[in-house]
């Protein structure tokens, strides 16, 4: 050591440091793929393809990268080789994946991407696996869905296919629209239509897509009609489709078990009893797993008492759930972007008049209650309702002393800004407000000439109200929800029966539910029973 050298250490006392460079590794190999591209002497292995290609690579860097690279460059047979062919993978793949090698860094498009997923998979390039595999699940909609699961258990990527099936289950309704249903094979329905969880509200559903996909191709696929109607739970049908739907379709009339089944059926219906008869093991009588379920608040004004309820569409049956912690006569409940309950409450301020605020939301996700808004609304009112469209939160109707209003206030959580919208044609109060399609429907209620049973909807995009098909029965505060592409209006004061709207035929159908006390709202929740009752 040098007198200088010395002099520098006594000077001061110097601590280790490590210093990394960040640009050194990605230069490293900006210079080995250009390396590559020169066709460098540098670049000790050449793979060929099945239409002659070469890609050409280090043998270092390729078996750094892979498992794949590894066992074939260090075996006995190709350890020495410069030259080895790449069998069964598409030339513009394989230089795709080297290139990611060298850069990390690859382009996938809906063009390329089951490719790019069968090479990576035969590579082992796990990561560019995970990345395609990503990419299709963004991809799935009601109309590749069936191909996607296809390619899936082709090649068996157990993810993908797991995340296709549970998405044909949740999507089922909208699927069988489209040609790829049609297109399925017998046996590939019957998998599908015996599932116990596909998410269908009533089991017509289920039956409609076996007869229009018997009728795509009839002369070749009426034979199968009997083994697919094992697996439709025409027990679960009501008797009055039946009637007018199934007795009389000839594809069943024509066929001695599928008239007994639906003899049978039809005899279930009217017994209400699965032990009365034999029904054959292939008919289930078991209602599906259906994942919409809907939370309805009943109760007694008398005795100020509030229930929970848990309408399954499927069973047509109630389940009481324990009571609602905070909730009095002037609190309704919302739901925003499936994932958010708000308790829209009104609170009286003076002279017996009520102001309306938004102060709590329940997070689905959290299970937890917080705080959200201490704002008023700009008018009072009391016996109003509440409907959610476009996830802003619409207050309808009700009564400012002894004026009955047709006012409606709109409030937005993002901007926590209440703001006036269009007036509805008629004034009134404890309406029932439900939104399908886009469109806010605004449900009987009571004016000073009585209980209503007249409809308005509202569409947003041009700001005017329609009248529409009057219900059967009057109602005061019903339950109003939109689901699979009808609107449900439940209960009222005086009434346990439910009536929905099909917007295709533009009129009201009815049915009836056993539960003692009159409902005063209900909305729906995709999730699981305990994330909103504990």
């Amino acid at each position: 050591m040098d007198s200088v050298q010395r002099l520098v250490m006594k000077s001061k006392k110097c601590k280790s440091k490590n210093y990394e460079n960040s640009t050194h590794k990605n230069r490293v190999f900006e210079v080995l793929q250009s390396s590559r591209n020169k066709n460098d002497s540098f670049c000790d292995i050449k793979l060929q393809t099945d239409d002659g290609t070469i890609v050409i690579g280090h043998k270092s860097i390729l078996a750094s990268a892979t498992p794949y690279f590894k066992t074939m460059f260090f075996s006995v047979g190709e350890s020495n080789k410069d030259l080895v062919k790449i069998t069964k993978l598409d030339s513009t793949i394989l230089k795709l994946l080297i290139d990611y090698i060298y850069s990390g860094e690859i382009m996938i498009a809906q063009e390329n991407v089951q490719f790019v997923l069968v090479a990576a998979d035969l590579l082992q390039l796990y990561y560019v696996e995970q990345v395609c595999v990503e990419f299709l699940q963004k991809q799935l909609d009601p109309s590749n869905c069936l191909g996607i699961k296809e390619f899936a258990n082709l090649h068996n990527f157990k993810k993908l296919l797991s995340n296709c099936e549970a998405f044909i289950k949740k999507q089922f309704l909208e699927i069988v629209k489209y040609d790829e249903f049609l297109s399925l094979s017998s046996e590939e329905v019957i998998k599908l239509i015996s599932c116990n969880d596909i998410n269908v509200p009533f089991e017509e559903k289920v039956y409609e897509c076996v007869i229009k996909w018997v009728k795509h191709e009839l002369n070749q696929r009426k034979h199968l009609l009997p083994n697919l109607m094992e697996h439709v739970r025409l027990p679960l049908v009501s008797k009055e489709y039946l009637l007018e739907n199934v007795v009389d379709e000839p594809l069943l009339k024509n066929d001695p078990k599928c008239k007994d089944y639906v003899f049978k059926s039809l005899h279930f219906n009217l017994i209400k009893s699965v032990n009365s008869f034999s029904i054959p093991k292939t008919v289930w009588s078991k209602p599906r797993q259906v994942q919409k379920i809907f939370l309805i608040s009943s109760g007694s004004k008398s005795e100020k008492k509030y229930i929970t309820n848990w309408y399954d569409p499927a069973t047509n049956q109630l389940q009481i759930v324990p009571e609602i912690t905070y909730c009095n006569q002037s609190s309704i409940l919302c739901v925003v972007k499936d994932e958010f309950v708000f308790l829209v409450c009104g609170e009286t301020r003076c002279a017996g008049m009520t102001d309306i605020s938004l102060q709590e939301v329940f997070s689905l996700d959290t299970q937890k209650w917080k705080i959200v808004s201490n704002k008023y609304s700009k008018s009072e009112r009391r016996k109003f309702s509440v409907g959610v469209l476009n996830n802003l939160i619409y207050t309808v109707g009700g009564v400012n002393g002894s004026t009955y209003l047709k006012s409606i206030e709109c409030y937005d959580p993002s901007l926590d800004k209440w703001s006036p919208v269009v007036e509805m044609a008629i004034k009134r109060c404890n309406v029932g407000v439900g939104v399908l399609n886009g469109i806010m429907y605004v449900v009987s209620g009571v004016s000073k000439l009585g209980i209503h049973k007249c409809v308005e909807a509202y569409s947003p995009s041009d700001g005017v109200w329609t009248s529409i098909a009057n219900m059967h029965l009057c109602r005061e505060n019903p339950g109003v929800l939109a689901l699979y592409g009808l609107l449900y209006v439940i209960g009222g004061n005086f009434s346990n029966s439910i009536e929905i709207y099909n917007p295709i035929t533009k009129s009201w159908s009815m049915k009836t539910v056993s539960i003692s006390d009159p409902i005063y709202g209900a909305v729906i929740v995709n999730k699981p029973l305990h994330l909103i009752i504990n």
